[in-house]
This record gives C-alpha cells, sequence and structure tokens, in this order.
C-alpha cells in the first residue's frame, strides 16, 4: 500500500511540473510576441496619401487617406471633414458609400477616398481640405490636410469649325523607342472636310500620320460634317536627343477652320551596355580545381544612368564563377568600369575547351559574353612525366650499358 501511494504522489507531483513548465512557456511566448511587436497602448493616424495635388479647373479629386491603428488595442474611429473650402463638395467614401466611422484592428489600417467636386464657378486657386479623425471615448485625435490647386485651363487654340482632342497629352520612354499618340479630330462644320495635317518638331525628329489600325501614312484627313475621326500621330525622336520634355504641336488645316493641339514627350534617355575585354579576346586558361583570373570592361554606351547592374555567369556543373565588385551600383553616361571574373574549373574536369557565358544585367539593358575556357592538366603531373620519361632513358642507359659489357 505505501508503495502504490508513493507512486500515485510522485505520478501528481510529475504531471503539476509538466502543466506548470507548459504554463510558462505559453506565457513566456505571450510576453516575447508583445515584445516583438512592442507596441503603444493606444494610437491612431490619419494620413492622406497626397498632401499636395495641381489639377486644370472643373476636375474632380480623388485621394486615398489611410486610418492607422498603431496601439494594441481595436479602435472605432469617428471621421469627418472639418475644412471643406467654398466652391467645393466633398466626402469620405468606399467604392459604393460615405463614410463617417471606421473599425480598424490593432496594428492594422484601413484605406479611404476623400472625394471632391468643384462646382461650375470655382476658378484657379489654392483649396484646403481637413480630414480629422477621432476615437469613439474622445481620447485620441489625429488630422490631415490636403491642398489642392487648380490651374486656369489653357485656352484652345481651336476655331468654330474644328476642334482636335488628345486622352494621353504625355508620354514617356526611352530615346531609341517609337512612340504613338492617339488624337481625335471633330469636325464642327455642317459640310465633309478634308483636313491638311502638320507638326511642328526638334530638329531632325520624324513624325507621321496614320489610322490606328493599320501602318500606312497619309498628310491629309477627311471628316464628315458634325463628326469625328481617330488618327495616330507617331513620333520617332531623333537617336541622339537628349533625356528631357519636348513639346510636339499637331496642326489641322482646311479652308474654313483650323486647330493645334500641343502634345509632349518626355524622354528618359537610351539604355545600352557594353562589355568586353581590352585585347578583344575572350579566352582564358586555367587548371583543374585551380582559380583564374580574367578582367573585362563594362562601359554605359547609352544617354541615361544605369543603376544596380549585376553579373550573372552560366558554366559546366561543378565550376565556380566569381565577380569582383559582386554588382556596380551606378554607372554614369560613357563611364568604364573594370570587373574581374574568378573562373574555377571542376577538380574532374577534363583537359579541353569549355563555353563559360557571362552575362551584364543593367536597366532595360542586356549583354552577353561567351568566354572560351581551355583546361590544363596541372603542372605537378608535368613534372611527375618528365620524372618517369628521365627515369625509363636511365634505366635503358643502364641496361644497354651493363649488355655492352657482356
Amino acid at each position: 500500500m505505501k508503495k502504490s501511494k508513493a507512486k500515485v504522489f510522485f505520478s501528481v507531483m510529475a504531471i503539476s511540473v509538466a502543466v506548470s513548465l507548459v504554463l510558462c512557456s505559453v506565457s513566456s511566448a505571450r510576453e516575447d510576441d508583445d515584445d516583438e511587436k512592442d507596441l503603444p497602448p493606444r494610437a491612431i493616424s490619419i494620413a492622406p496619401e497626397y498632401t499636395g495635388v495641381v489639377v486644370p479647373e472643373g476636375e474632380d479629386v480623388s485621394i486615398d487617406v489611410v486610418v492607422r491603428n498603431g496601439g494594441r488595442q481595436d479602435e472605432f474611429v469617428n471621421l469627418a471633414l472639418t475644412a471643406v473650402p467654398k466652391g467645393w463638395k466633398a466626402q469620405i467614401k468606399t467604392y459604393s458609400f460615405e463614410v463617417t466611422g471606421v473599425h480598424v484592428k490593432s496594428d492594422s489600417s484601413k484605406s479611404l477616398t476623400l472625394k471632391a467636386e468643384p462646382e461650375p464657378n470655382t476658378g484657379p486657386g489654392d483649396y484646403l481640405f481637413s480630414v480629422k479623425g477621432q476615437t469613439q471615448d474622445g481620447a485620441l485625435v489625429s488630422a490631415g490636410d490636403v491642398t489642392v490647386t487648380v490651374t486656369k485651363e489653357e485656352e484652345k487654340k481651336n476655331s468654330k469649325g474644328v476642334v482636335i482632342t488628345t486622352s494621353y497629352p504625355v508620354l514617356q520612354g526611352p530615346t531609341d523607342a517609337k512612340f504613338e499618340f492617339s488624337v481625335q479630330v471633330e469636325n464642327k462644320l455642317d459640310e465633309d472636310t478634308i483636313f491638311n495635317l502638320s507638326a511642328d518638331a526638334p530638329k531632325n525628329w520624324e513624325i507621321n500620320f496614320k489610322p490606328s489600325w493599320e501602318d500606312k501614312y497619309f498628310s491629309s484627313l477627311r471628316v464628315k460634317g458634325n463628326l469625328s475621326e481617330t488618327m495616330a500621330v507617331e513620333v520617332k525622336p531623333h537617336p541622339l536627343a537628349e533625356a528631357g520634355t519636348y513639346p510636339i504641336k499637331v496642326k489641322v488645316k482646311s479652308e474654313k477652320a483650323a486647330a493645334e493641339a500641343e502634345l509632349r514627350l518626355v524622354l528618359t534617355g537610351t539604355y545600352k551596355l557594353d562589355a568586353g575585354t581590352p585585347t578583344g579576346l575572350l579566352s582564358l586558361n586555367a587548371y583543374q580545381g585551380k582559380e583564374s583570373r580574367m578582367s573585362f570592361y563594362v562601359k554605359n554606351s547609352g544617354s541615361a544612368t544605369q543603376n544596380n547592374i549585376k553579373f550573372l555567369s552560366f558554366k559546366p556543373e561543378n565550376w565556380k564563377v566569381k565577380f569582383e565588385p559582386e554588382k556596380i551600383e551606378t554607372l554614369q553616361s560613357d563611364e568604364v568600369k573594370q570587373v574581374e571574373a574568378l573562373i574555377t574549373p571542376a577538380e574532374q574536369a577534363l583537359v579541353g575547351d569549355y563555353s563559360v557565358s557571362l552575362s551584364v544585367e543593367g536597366e532595360k539593358s542586356t549583354r552577353d559574353m561567351e568566354l572560351r575556357v581551355t583546361v590544363k592538366a596541372s603542372t605537378a603531373w608535368g613534372w611527375i612525366g618528365i620524372g618517369i620519361i628521365v627515369l625509363v632513358i636511365a634505366g635503358l642507359v643502364t641496361l644497354f650499358v651493363r649488355m655492352g659489357r657482356r
């Protein structure tokens, strides 16, 4: 009996110790988790995505507003527009309805939209909108401001007889690209009219007018009375054009009406990389299991600065290829930098020629090099071979001498 009671006692004690250890580890894990987040008890913030925007006269404004809860407890946040300029209608909304409050979980955020609509007579100027957020108990308050700058709409240089419009008046891209603007010509005359087409562009630029659906060029466009036609304006910049913004004026003219519209092209420059060796040779001698070094240059032949240039290699199995430096952070136009390729053939590589591809990858530009690596046997084996030959010759000489004495 005493033994059985002792067993029961020790069993209960063991279970108690195990439960205590589990509870301690759970508590410790929770404490560690709380420590990792390191959040304050309560914190909220109201942050518009953009604090200042510029829009043309008569255009609506939609800006995302982020409501963030940076505290350890969930919050109900009441929202209000505390400042709406005269001549505007504004509201905070989601995709379908107006919002006056939002529930935000701990360490998370909700995105809403500030929608502002100008009244018909609202003119150019700066307009301030203020969004305020406050917890239901009033303990926390945060606010964010948005300044909307309305600019005067440029007077259209159109007569009453024809109007030129485009949905995308500004295009951006590299200098060596071909750009295409979509332009609509609206004939406001009561009769069919043939409009002559022309364009003012920088010197040595190529401008062509074409249908949007096929590749053929024309210099005039027939538009039926009180209807419109869409055409494409194809622009090919001069290859040596520098990065920058260039205006292009498109003109349409007939005997009774004329109009023009300004397009803009933002050139980012050209992206081109060159790589090679000073001698032009792309070959290297290497030994099994031993590192060999080859120097090559990388040149930015484009007009745009290249950032974060990386190096890659395609090599035989069990070979090693490293680069010094591992990457080039920035390479200005016409700048040249030297790179070392460290190539180590496999220990079991057979004697012979192998192909190793090196790739230089920049922004929108890649340069590949095909390198021939000739693997030779280790020089130690050459000396061993020479030693064997010397021993064989010495043995033969000794044998001939002995045979001659006999």
